[in-house]
């Protein structure tokens, strides 16, 4: 039954169809859920006692940085899969997350200066490990598709894209765990201490929900930057093909 299931949901035009479907739900969700947490951040939750007003920057940066590390690791799952399996829909879906990966990385860091400028006197600490290890991640998703720029060979460009994004993934858990390995100007964990959360339910709930809202708009873009792969790898195959055709009249 999984194994069905499995090989069902790696056909191109299966895949299709089903983005299809759910691409408008998925954009309807990500949008009422980024209103309702930006209303509840901006408009509802108190000021912080020490950041005053400044500390909503981090319905932003929060979700961006987030996001920019969940999308690596899909990359690099589909990557890897794609690299080990050989299914071609894994490969459209690292190449697919990858450019919006990189543009989430990119709203973290520069959400993240913004914000550390009044907090903590500058824009930038170089001996802050997160900052430098973020910024690695960022030079990943770079590096990722210049690689896949230079490289003529579409399957070529795959299997080697798929090695940089599995040896990359190591960076993850470093970013996420470099304010407990080193001292750094960034605070420790908040949300996910074992003894609950370091901040309180009226300021947390439209931070989660914010990040549901992030996470959300990253699938359906997700999905709508793969259909348009999906065409382009499979642009030779009759059902593409036919599927252009019908959209032409």
């Amino acid at each position: 039954m999984y194994l069905r299931w499995f090989h069902k949901l790696s056909s191109p035009p299966y895949f299709y169809r089903l983005a299809s479907i759910l691409s408008p739900w998925l954009s309807g969700l990500s949008i009422a859920l980024i209103a309702a947490g930006t209303y509840g951040g901006l408009v509802l939750a108190p000021p912080d006692y020490l950041q005053g007003d400044g500390f909503r920057m981090i319905y932003v940066h929060v979700p961006s940085a987030y996001l920019g590390m969940m999308a690596y690791v899909v990359m690099a799952m589909a990557a890897a899969v794609g690299f080990i399996w050989r299914i071609k829909l894994a490969h459209a879906v690292a190449v697919s997350a990858a450019p919006l990966g990189a543009s989430f990385t990119l709203l973290g860091l520069v959400t993240g200066a913004i914000w550390g400028k009044p907090m903590w006197g500058t824009f930038w600490q170089w001996s802050d490990a997160r900052l430098v290890f973020f910024l690695m991640l960022f030079f990943l998703y770079m590096g990722y598709l210049a690689l896949r720029g230079v490289t003529e060979d579409r399957d070529k460009a795959d299997r080697l894209s798929a090695v940089l994004a599995v040896v990359g993934v190591i960076n993850i858990p470093i970013i996420h765990y470099s304010v407990e390995w080193w001292t750094t100007l960034h605070q420790g964990p908040t949300i996910t201490r074992l003894d609950g959360p370091s901040i309180t339910m009226d300021m947390l709930v439209p931070l989660l929900v914010m990040i549901a809202g992030f996470s959300f708009f990253f699938v359906w873009l997700l999905f709508v930057r793969l259909r348009g792969e999906i065409l382009v790898r499979e642009q030779k195959s009759r059902w593409a093909q036919e599927l252009m055709q019908r959209s032409r009249v």
